[in-house]
């Protein structure tokens, strides 16, 4: 694969600080494509790992209201078979992350309950093809996952923007641990997701990835060969995608390239 290229990294202490320095560089960015028209178009990732960045994002849209209510947002993923009402829908962790706190032009949900799950996927596929996408805002999964899209089903040519997908092992027992499901049988086993090129063709790409338990993750995805392997090494095509670590995820990284803060 060609062009490659090493996202801009900072290293925090902590997870706060992470959070800060992700969160103002998202609102950044928003700003930047507010600049050319009147709509901007965001993407987000929901797991635990981005609480942290949600937190000081709030503070930075409070800062900034008007800026937000001429924002789209999107999520990249949800469970097929729950509810919006379940409180480990996307939906449901979105909405108390963030929505609630702020006041935005749309957001647009993945109805995961839908009885035709490929429809659905198609739905929400054609709602982000109506216009580009801005920026997204994301992290990496243990296996190198960026979404749902796990190595067995990561396709960087991928026809489609949103799919349906089943599940690895690693990615749901990620689930448990993260301590969002209480064993790896309560796990739905399939997702709608977006794709690999919905993240390729985004104008920005915002990660933030803390704990020791990424740390893998995070030196594959800047030292293994890109590709569906580690899905993450997208990040290293991206022309404009920054990574924000706390100290404990980049812990297997040598000293460069990095910036550490």
């Amino acid at each position: 694969m060609t062009n490659e290229r090493m996202p801009q990294i900072e290293i925090h202490p902590g997870r706060d600080a992470m959070g800060a320095a992700a969160a103002r560089w998202f609102q950044q960015s928003v700003a930047r494509g507010l600049q050319a028209k009147p709509r901007c178009r965001v993407i987000f990732g929901c797991a635990p790992s981005q609480d942290e960045f949600f937190s000081h994002l709030i503070a930075e849209a409070k800062a900034a209201p008007e800026l937000w209510r001429q924002v789209e947002v999107f999520h990249m993923d949800d469970y097929v078979g729950l509810p919006d009402s379940h409180p480990q829908s996307f939906r449901s962790y979105l909405r108390a992350h963030f929505l609630n706190h702020v006041e935005v032009a749309l957001f647009h949900p993945i109805r995961g309950e839908e009885t035709v799950p490929s429809v659905e996927a198609a739905r929400y596929a054609a709602l982000l093809a109506r216009a580009p996408i801005d920026v997204i805002g994301m992290g990496i999964g243990e296996n190198g996952h960026i979404a749902f899209n796990d190595p067995p089903v990561a396709d960087f040519a991928d026809p489609v923007l949103a799919k349906v997908v089943e599940m690895d092992d690693v990615c749901r027992q990620q689930q448990v641990n993260d301590g969002c499901f209480p064993n790896l049988s309560t796990v739905p086993r399939h997702a709608i997701t977006i794709t690999l090129p919905a993240f390729a063709r985004a104008g920005a790409l915002c990660c933030t990835v803390p704990g020791p338990r990424k740390a893998r993750a995070v030196h594959r995805t800047l030292q293994d060969p890109i590709g569906p392997a580690c899905p993450a090494t997208l990040l290293r095509t991206h022309p404009r995608a920054a990574l924000f670590l706390d100290a404990a995820a980049a812990s297997l990284l040598p000293a460069e390239p990095t910036r550490r803060v």
